[in-house]
């Protein structure tokens, strides 16, 4: 096994000692652990496949010198998020990373209601648990920080993948205002509104994604404004395509947001990590 580097990071020296990521065994939190690992910090990796969390922690031990945890869990059960907050409780969390969440793709009259409604639970109900238990914790030692993830679908409505825009237009509107608050008590929170993520969500949808930011690009970015911005959109579509949203009334950004939502995939799909 390699050593921890010698220098821990400023990162870590900030947020460390510990970070836990949820939505870890795929995707951006996948690469979120890659890269906190890289930077010193141990890790609490939460998802539901725990046979992947495992070879992610051998892994990333091997590589790092991690101290990996690992949490085989479903976020969207209601008894996991204070199952989580109870046998976390003693350890040195002082950066948390809510990467779980799923969306759905297609007409809303024709998605299983049940699957919508674990959605809300999952990319909602889930995140405000995580950030008052965690940010109780944070609120009392004085640091930490806490990385949300809205969605460029996330400021405005969009058909075809309404419950999933409304779900991060929530986190979104969450996360700014948890941020003003907590700020003072030296706890940063950034909200991450990427555009398209070339993930197993996209090639499963079957969506166009040539411009698509990397999993790693989303990470890498976020990390960065960590500390200090509220809002950061990865990627050159978020950026782009946030700006040019902007200019239109909302009733246009909705018109324009379900064409983009036709354009990218002819199929109705759900998928989860």
């Amino acid at each position: 096994m390699t050593s921890k580097p010698s220098k821990d990071s400023a990162l870590k020296r900030r947020f460390g000692p510990a970070a836990l990521i949820t939505g870890a065994s795929d995707g951006i939190g996948r690469a979120f652990a890659t890269q906190l690992a890289e930077h010193g910090f141990d890790l609490i990796l939460v998802a539901r496949r725990g046979d992947v969390l495992q070879d992610m922690a051998l892994d990333l031990g091997t590589r790092f010198g991690a101290d990996v945890r690992v949490l085989a869990m479903d976020l969207s059960d209601p008894s996991a998020v204070p199952d989580l907050l109870s046998v976390t409780e003693s350890a040195p969390v002082g950066l948390v990373v809510a990467a779980a969440g799923f969306g759905s793709i297609g007409p809303f009259l024709d998605q299983d209601m049940a699957s919508e409604i674990n959605m809300v639970d999952l990319n909602c109900r889930s995140v405000v648990e995580l950030s008052y238990g965690f940010g109780q914790r944070m609120s009392a030692s004085k640091r930490g920080g806490i990385v949300l993830f809205s969605s460029l679908v996330g400021f405005n409505g969009a058909p075809l993948s309404a419950t999933y825009a409304a779900t991060k237009g929530f986190v979104q509107s969450f996360a700014e205002g948890i941020a003003a608050e907590m700020r003072p008590h030296g706890v940063s929170v950034l909200s991450v509104a990427p555009g398209p993520v070339g993930t197993g969500f996209a090639a499963r949808a079957g969506m166009q994604m040539g411009q698509a930011a990397t999993p790693e690009m989303v990470a890498h970015a976020s990390l960065g404004a960590l500390g200090r911005k509220t809002t950061v959109r990865p990627g050159f579509l978020a950026k782009f395509l946030g700006w040019s949203l902007a200019m239109l009334p909302r009733w246009g950004r909705v018109r324009v947001m379900g064409i983009i939502m036709k354009g990218m995939t002819g199929k109705e799909v759900t998928v989860r990590k």
